[in-house]
């Protein structure tokens, strides 16, 4: 994981988005270097004949290919901090909170009835996890 990743609630916020990515991004890899999907061509002036002449060049993306495997690698390690920050919650109540909103992707009204805050979805958003983000400094 990256020392300098720290949790902000845009990197919680988009953390279904991330898992949901990842398979995709690895089947696009897979399917580059597997398919046709992973040539592009280039236009390079050939000089040969004294002037510029535009000639096609075809091959292997490595460029694009080496992008999206960054892009995939970014996505794991973003997920991996997401659920190891849940997990090392130390209040019980608030961990659950943050697994079933985050994790689950469970609306706050369930949340609050599954908690036994039924009909008060706000005190769960505003006096539990608002105030342990706001208390963790985390913005």
């Amino acid at each position: 994981m990256s020392e300098n990743m720290r949790m902000t609630k845009k990197l919680l916020g988009n953390y279904r988005k991330y898992k949901r990515e990842i398979p995709f991004l690895e089947a696009e890899l897979q399917e580059m270097l597997t398919s046709d999907s992973g040539f592009g061509n280039s236009v390079i002036l050939d000089y040969k004949r004294g002037y510029p002449q535009p000639q096609s060049v075809v091959g292997f993306d490595w460029d694009l290919y080496g992008h999206r495997r960054g892009v995939l690698e970014r996505r794991k390690q973003q997920v991996a901090f997401v659920e190891k920050w849940i997990a090392d919650i130390p209040d019980g109540q608030i961990r659950v909170i943050f697994r079933m909103r985050y994790c689950e992707g469970i609306s706050w009204v369930k949340i609050a009835e599954k908690t036994g805050y039924g009909g008060r979805e706000d005190y769960i958003r505003l006096h539990i996890r608002d105030a342990y983000l706001k208390k963790s400094g985390i913005k």
